[in-house]
């Protein structure tokens, strides 16, 4: 039976891809993660978790519903990681729905468990198109949290930058003095919203040296799984979605092996580019399925440095 014409043709740019890859050194990885709502999603996470962990990231992220809703779900998923294996698990930690003493409460939690890598942001309302309120009684903003935590304990505090601006921004220089509070506050890293124009982060991370800011800026890079989901991710975050990119999984929608195909060439280009442009350190937002990640990664020089089992 002859092959799809998409899949060969996705092949044969995969194939030319990999090629632009050889002698790539010194990269390094982190993974994101979201707490699981049901049983089988937990078997979901956990093949994903086991599946990536050879690959040893410099630490795996567990993200926190809006208004705190997975909060109880997050500290499980947290410690279930420090626990039973041996990756450096980095907590979400937002200002929303939570009083300043309830947070720290939560932040000395995780202190005393063993978790010393912190994600700290402002975090989104609870429902969906409101607008943001501080809590009364809360950190108003990232950089008050960033620095009620370096008050609580000494953390590794990673907080988040927009290449193409915080969608409630109301400029650039807002957005970059705003990055450059939190980084002054204690903060060791900023890992940018997922975006697809390898440009927006190069010309984005030019003016972020300029503005005099040396911390590490680490892309966060995000797999199209599903290209109607994504869209929707960048429509409440901001970000662009190239015409290139629609047109690319145009009719696709019942072609699961072409679209992942095409999403790994998409993805692996990015991340070449960046690499090229002097990137080391990528951020994958995983939507806890590994496949699309571990096969990046891969083209990226990584290899599993001991095989790991599923249960």
């Amino acid at each position: 039976m002859a092959a799809d014409p998409k899949t060969v043709s996705a092949l044969e740019r995969l194939s030319s891809l990999a090629l632009r890859f050889s002698g790539m050194e010194g990269i390094g990885v982190s993974f994101e993660f979201f707490p699981p709502r049901t049983e089988e999603m937990e078997r979901t996470l956990w093949r994903s978790i086991l599946r990536l962990a050879p690959l040893e990231p410099r630490f795996v992220s567990v993200t926190y519903g809006a208004g705190g809703g997975t909060r109880h779900r997050t500290h499980a998923t947290v410690h279930r990681i420090l626990r039973e294996t041996p990756l450096t698990p980095a907590a979400h930690l937002t200002c929303v729905g939570a009083s300043r003493a309830e947070v720290d409460e939560v932040a000395r939690s995780y202190h005393a468990a063993g978790v010393r890598h912190i994600v700290a942001l402002r975090g989104d309302p609870p429902e969906a198109g409101a607008g943001y309120a501080p809590h009364p009684g809360g950190y108003p903003h990232a950089v008050d949290l960033v620095a009620g935590l370096r008050r609580i304990a000494d953390f590794d505090i990673s907080v988040a930058a927009y290449p193409e601006i915080h969608p409630e921004a109301p400029n650039l220089a807002f957005d970059l003095d705003n990055l450059k509070r939190k980084l002054d506050a204690g903060a060791s890293r900023a890992i940018t919203q997922f975006f697809f124009d390898t440009e927006l982060f190069l010309r984005f991370r030019d003016r972020v040296r300029r503005a005099g800011i040396g911390a590490p800026l680490i892309p966060g890079v995000l797999p199209v799984t599903n290209y109607g989901q994504v869209a929707r991710f960048a429509g409440m975050c901001g970000a662009n979605v190239p015409s290139w990119l629609t047109r690319l999984f145009e009719t696709l929608e019942d072609d699961p092996v072409a679209r992942k195909l095409v999403a790994a060439m998409v993805a692996g280009e990015q991340c070449r580019i960046l690499a090229a442009e002097g990137v080391s350190d990528f951020h994958f937002y995983t939507l806890n399925r590994a496949d699309l990640t571990f096969a990046i990664c891969h083209m990226l020089g990584l290899r599993a440095a001991a095989s790991a089992s599923v249960e």
